[in-house]
């Protein structure tokens, strides 16, 4: 069976945009060096002085790169879900 998926055109500029080649390097980041640069950093174990900075940006890697993913995601599912005409 062959499914054929329309998108907003907003989603079709995202994904062919250099932001979306930012997203996706940064996914395994995400799901690996983030976290562990974060429990590092509370741990006073990962640069001490520049903790100000590190755990913030951690916070935003680990929490924007899948909300970037989800939101692309479920535009695709609702339009899967959607009743043929």
């Amino acid at each position: 069976m062959k499914v054929t998926v329309e998108i907003d055109q907003k989603w079709v500029r995202v994904a062919r945009s250099p932001l979306y080649f930012v997203v996706a390097a940064l996914t395994g980041v995400s799901i690996t060096f983030a976290p562990l640069f974060l429990y590092m950093s509370g741990a006073g174990r990962l640069f001490p002085d520049h903790a100000w900075v590190i755990v913030p940006l951690c916070f935003a890697v680990i929490y924007f790169v899948p909300f970037f993913y989800m939101r692309l995601g479920g535009a695709v599912i609702a339009e899967l879900r959607r009743e043929s005409k």
